[in-house]
């Protein structure tokens, strides 16, 4: 058996995360595979004009592919389109490069996420068939973190774990989570924590982002906790998305 078939891998499912040429007819992938995680692949002749390829490498789009080798980067043997994903469009569309931006900082490589592949997928069918973007960008945020081991904890308090009360004010610290709010909603001292509301922590633990004041809460706190875990990079796309519709 060569080294290149011990290293095969066959029929796996996965995403094109963000893809870029290389040499003069080539591609390298950044995939999101359900089985082996987050991999570089290249693409060989892909940019060919008759390449069995080309219109089937797409974001957004179920693929199964089949790769070999063990370096950095694989190289591709095949790729098949699965179908049954719309293709998305407009702010839609850009909320999906958003997550896959997420995806490309935040998941390391060769390191599989199976439930999180699933729910990738699933969002991927939200965006296109439902209007709350918003509240699909938060769910998915607060289901990657948790995928990472950074679950939010949102139904207790951090240092007594007493039961988090929609009428009270708290103050969200970053690596501890929610603690009574006893300074007050007007003290800005930032190390405290962001201010945010009981009945906002529990809407976000049932993923219900129906009130507007839960909705705004909960974009600001999820900002704040993945400002901290991308350790300042920029997400491109979330400023694009910042200037196209209020998320």
């Amino acid at each position: 058996m060569t080294l290149a078939n011990r290293n095969k891998h066959q029929d796996e499912p996965a995403f094109v995360l963000h893809s870029y040429p290389f040499r003069e007819t080539s591609l390298i992938l950044d995939v999101f595979s359900r089985q082996r995680g987050r991999l570089a692949i290249v693409a060989r002749g892909a940019r060919r004009p008759k390449s069995n390829l080309r219109g089937v490498l797409m974001n957004f789009q179920p693929l199964l592919l089949s790769w070999f080798g063990k370096g950095e980067v694989r190289t591709l043997h095949s790729a098949e389109w699965q179908g049954g994903q719309p293709y998305l469009q407009g702010t839609a569309l850009m909320c999906g490069f958003y997550l896959n931006e997420l995806l490309l900082n935040l998941l390391a490589r060769d390191d599989p996420h199976e439930q999180l592949f699933d729910y990738y997928r699933a969002t991927l069918h939200r965006l296109m068939h439902e209007t709350d973007h918003a509240a699909t960008l938060r769910c998915f945020e607060k289901h990657l973190l948790q995928e990472l081991g950074y679950a939010l904890v949102l139904e207790h308090e951090a240092n007594n774990g007493k039961a988090i009360q929609a009428e009270l004010c708290y103050r969200y610290a970053v690596e501890r989570g929610a603690i009574l709010d006893i300074e007050g909603p007007d003290d800005g001292d930032a190390r405290l924590g962001m201010p945010v509301l009981g009945k906002t922590l529990l809407d976000m633990n049932a993923d219900d982002y129906s009130d507007p004041n839960t909705a705004q809460q909960s974009k600001q706190l999820m900002r704040v906790l993945l400002n901290h875990h991308l350790g300042g990079k920029i997400l491109h796309t979330r400023e694009l998305i910042k200037d196209l519709q209020k998320l």
